[in-house]
């Protein structure tokens, strides 16, 4: 009997932790799986391998790729594979029960869906404002399938047609913000985004510093603006980015909590001189 479908993790220095997320997907679902490791250090690696089912592929990037970038690595094997759909992860997802279910026959249900994900629970519906990038609108469903501008990344659905019709995840993002763009590339080329309400899928850890993350989405939302809105859209934006930073250096009860001044300021000089990639 063939396998439901392919699921791809990323990972990096989190081994028991990856393990487990393997362990409740396939207690969910027949998958096929491909773990990629992004460079981690030996020990957490063993603990990967540790009591993990030999039917699972660990491919060994070598060094950190970044989400998108690792991503594709196991996208490529998916791609190289039969089956229709994929599913892809971090590390640390976990799919409340019947989720990954849902997801797949969702994607079933909706054959002009390129892109789907599960629902993070909060409350709110995935959209790209061309002034400022991805934001959060309230969801206009409480259950069930609901259209969306991009999947989020704690675990999306992706079909081999639309991947093969837009191609893969822009590598130069690294971490944040490729998601997005897809979901542009997709819906621009015909192909339905949605996300799953009640499909629910927990994230409750991150392992990049608040600096790091902070740098990502501002430079990464740069690249996603000045790419699919223009030079205009993105001035704009990070005319924001820096009023934002001015005001919370002097008022600290304003910064959300990954505002780091210093790391905004070099993100917005990067991105207007084109340096993207690893941070």
């Amino acid at each position: 009997m063939p396998t439901a479908a392919h699921l791809v993790v990323v990972h990096r220095n989190r081994g028991a932790v990856c393990r487990r997320t393997v362990e409740r997907f396939l207690a969910q679902a027949d998958l096929t799986v491909t773990v990629v490791d992004n460079g981690s250090e030996p020990d957490e690696l063993a603990d990967l391998r540790d009591g993990l089912s030999g039917d699972v592929e660990v491919v060994e990037a070598g060094s950190n790729l970044g989400f998108g970038p690792g991503a594709n690595v196991g996208l490529e094997r998916w791609l190289a594979g039969p089956h229709e759909i994929c599913l892809l992860a971090p590390h640390d997802a976990r799919p409340l029960d019947g989720t990954v279910r849902r997801l797949l026959e969702e994607m079933r249900d909706h054959p002009s869906a390129g892109l789907a994900c599960a629902d993070v629970g909060d409350g709110e519906v995935p959209r790209i404002q061309p002034f400022l990038g991805p934001i959060g609108e309230p969801a206009g469903v409480a259950e069930g399938w609901e259209v969306a501008d991009y999947p989020h990344g704690t675990l999306m659905a992706l079909r081999r047609e639309c991947v093969t019709d837009v191609g893969l995840f822009d590598e130069r993002y690294f971490a944040y913000c490729e998601e997005a763009d897809l979901g542009i590339r997709a819906t621009r080329a015909g192909w339905q985004v949605g996300l799953v309400r009640g499909a629910l899928v927990e994230n409750p850890e991150s392992g990049s510093e608040a600096a790091t993350i902070d740098y990502l989405m501002v430079r990464n939302t740069l690249l996603l603006l000045g790419t699919h809105f223009g030079m205009r859209n993105a001035a704009f934006r990070a005319t924001v980015v820096l009023v934002e930073s001015a005001v919370g250096w002097w008022r600290p009860e304003v910064r959300g909590p990954y505002h780091t001044g210093r790391s905004r300021f070099m993100a917005v000089a990067h991105a207007a001189t084109g340096r993207f990639g690893p941070p």
